[in-house]
């Protein structure tokens, strides 16, 4: 348990899961990288300027050498032994009689243009400079080192190496420096450069000098450098902390609001502008969710209000018909059926009541099967032609009343026929519900408010509906009248059945109407 506790704590250290602590390791983490490959960068480029300038430093050296530190040692005596012997034996000079010599005998080359050569072989390896080391190398190989005992010991590279730069420099093309290592292990910067002088063309003079110097500047550069790094990493942590701390307030914000959200407090928004554009885009994400979250409780609490309602309308409005039927058959029971005026009664009562639940069941299931996939069978029709052929059934439905129709031809819709009639059959019914049965008008009428839109109207001249009560009327079993026993009037149904048909044809349902001046209810529908 110990262990995988630690285990724990090691995790969390090494991964952090605050947003905080995760951004304060990263930016920090990727600085020191930053960092790290400056300093590399740094120590390269300052090892190689230093490299570059001493080899240029070595190379002005050179020039400034001293013809006999480059003729002196064996180099010159093995060169002389081999032109001795290649050339043939030349008569020695005879004296003259007088005892004078002469410089121009006969046979004897001149040869007063050559160096002293008296001290060769009796001097040894010359000391120039401290920490340095020359040699000189001829074209057949021959390596001569100029300063083992005094100074660095001169390394010596291989034939081939040698060659090399002989071929560049014979084509113009100079050697910057070559990095090699002598006998003792010490690493040395070398440079080359040809010998000058009438004698002196198939030579090349290499000079060395020890890197540890060098290095040890640059690597001193690169610790100051390292310690100005985490000086800086010190005080950018410093500074960073109440940064990150201010920056990522707005978010600790929207979380404690989040967190004081519930189901019956949706009304909380977070501030549209908090100064940073990817929390001012979060917020308002969140406002939209909550937007949507609290239209959407108040969807459910009102279907769950609507559905409470529909469950004692349609219970009232079944159990009306029922308890009247109960009641009929209780009188018929005690003894009533012997008699046939009251048996004839009763029996059309029930008739009438039972119809009534009958077209009740009927309504109801058709608004289920609106609300759960409305089907409809469109045909081409003439609107115009539709109302007519309903004219003999509206006007014997009206009674006494007055009716008149004001129809625009040429009207085409793709429509279903039979949802439509029942549409135009819920609306006159309406209509002659609320209207007297002798003073009553109705008007039918049907016009083109707008291209491609027929409106079909019902107009009546009853007490109208007030204005409270205006924004309801579509809603199921919903009553104007406070009483629940009515005159007149169904279950109230009808005017929800012809707004899901409507809606279902992509249409619009409305009224207009204002107490005691009548009400017209109206359909829009899309036509051809």
């Amino acid at each position: 348990m110990k262990l995988k506790n630690w285990g724990g704590a090691l995790r969390k250290l090494a991964f952090p899961r605050s947003l905080r602590s995760q951004l304060l390791s990263r930016s920090l983490f990727i600085l020191a990288l930053l960092l790290l490959l400056i300093g590399t960068v740094q120590f390269v480029v300052m090892k190689n300027f230093l490299y570059s300038n001493q080899a240029e430093t070595l190379l002005s050296q050179i020039r400034s050498l001293p013809k006999e530190l480059l003729m002196n040692g064996n180099v010159f005596p093995a060169r002389r032994v081999r032109d001795e012997a290649a050339a043939p034996a030349m008569p020695q000079p005879t004296q003259p009689a007088d005892g004078s010599s002469s410089s121009e005998s006969p046979g004897i080359p001149d040869q007063s243009w050559l160096p002293d050569t008296s001290g060769i072989g009796e001097r040894g390896p010359f000391l120039f400079l401290p920490d340095t080391s020359l040699a000189l190398i001829s074209k057949d190989g021959e390596f001569i080192s100029r300063s083992n005992e005094s100074g660095l010991p001169a390394p010596q590279l291989s034939e081939e190496e040698y060659a090399s730069i002989l071929k560049q420099w014979e084509n113009k093309k100079a050697v910057a420096y070559k990095i090699a290592q002598d006998h003792k292990g010490n690493e040395q910067l070398l440079v080359f450069r040809p010998a000058e002088g009438p004698w002196d063309w198939d030579r090349l003079i290499q000079m060395g000098i020890a890197t540890a110097p060098l290095k040890a500047i640059a690597l001193r550069q690169l610790s100051i450098f390292i310690i100005l790094s985490l000086l800086a990493l010190g005080g950018g942590l410093m500074l960073y902390l109440p940064v990150l701390r201010k920056t990522l307030n707005p978010l600790d914000r929207m979380v404690n609001t989040v967190e004081a959200l519930d189901a019956g407090n949706l009304d909380r928004r977070f501030p549209s502008s908090l100064g940073q554009t990817e929390i001012d885009r979060l917020a308002k994400s969140f406002n939209g969710m909550l937007e949507r979250l609290q239209t959407s409780f108040a969807t459910e609490r009102e279907a769950k209000e609507q559905m409470r309602r529909f469950i004692a309308d349609a219970s009232h409005e079944l159990r009306t018909p029922l308890t009247s039927i109960h009641g009929f058959l209780e009188v018929l029971l005690r003894g009533a059926a012997d008699k046939p005026e009251q048996l004839n009664a009763a029996l059309n009562s029930m008739l009438g009541e039972a119809k009534r639940m009958k077209k009740l069941v009927e309504d109801l299931l058709m608004l289920a099967k609106l609300d759960r996939q409305p089907v409809v069978n469109r045909t081409e029709t003439r609107l115009d032609t539709l109302v007519e052929e309903m004219e003999p059934h509206l006007r014997m439905l009206a009674g006494d009343r007055t009716v008149s129709f004001s129809l625009t031809p040429d009207f085409k819709s793709m429509v279903d026929c039979d949802k439509i009639k029942q549409v135009i059959l819920n609306l006159f019914h309406n209509a002659v519900q609320h209207t007297d049965p002798t003073k009553g008008a109705i008007t039918v009428s049907l016009t083109m408010p707008a291209k491609n839109l027929a409106r079909l109207s019902v107009q009546d001249n009853g007490p109208g509906i007030p204005a409270e009560h205006l924004p309801h009327v579509f809603e199921r079993f919903y009553r104007s009248e406070i009483s629940r026993t009515r005159k007149q009037g169904g279950a109230g149904l009808g005017l929800s059945i012809s707004q899901s048909i409507v809606q279902a044809h992509g249409g619009r349902i409305d009224v207009q109407s204002t107490a005691g001046t009548g009400a017209t209810f109206w359909v829009e529908l899309p036509v051809l």
